[in-house]
């Protein structure tokens, strides 16, 4: 299913609530975008929406953020901002997380794409219009 919006901050709830609508039955969400383009904060709508148990924060110097909902599933939200390279993945067990079955929010993707599968949702996100507004595409 192509998907292409556009869209300001104040309708990212809606935003990240038909993602969920139309993606919800896949785990791994990529979220390809320049810094700045509010990678964090659509993670963040899209987890209220599930319903965390913790506030979320940018996983950047963790790399891993570990979140858990009110039926005690379990949400992993991924900055790989600071992996070098393939291994530097493998040395902390991000395949575990990524084939953990729970939802997985990857922000910076690309390092770890040949840990993904055909199932890996990438959202691409633009900033248009002067940073006023986003563009998601999902091919």
């Amino acid at each position: 299913m192509k998907y292409d919006i556009t869209y300001t901050l104040d309708q990212l709830p809606e935003v990240a609530k038909e993602l969920l609508e139309n993606f919800g039955d896949h785990r791994v969400w990529a979220f390809d975008a320049p810094m700045g383009a509010g990678k964090t904060t659509l993670i963040d709508e899209i987890c209220k929406l599930l319903r965390i148990q913790e506030v979320t924060s940018s996983p950047t110097f963790a790399i891993v953020n570990e979140y858990h909902t009110a039926d005690d599933s379990v949400i992993y939200h991924i900055d790989c901002y600071r992996l070098d390279d393939l291994a530097g993945a493998y040395r902390i067990g991000l395949e575990e997380y990524i084939d953990s079955g729970e939802y997985c929010f990857i922000e910076w993707p690309e390092v770890v794409t040949p840990l993904l599968d055909e199932e890996a949702l990438t959202l691409h996100i633009e900033i248009i219009d002067d940073g006023q507004a986003r563009r998601l595409t999902i091919d």
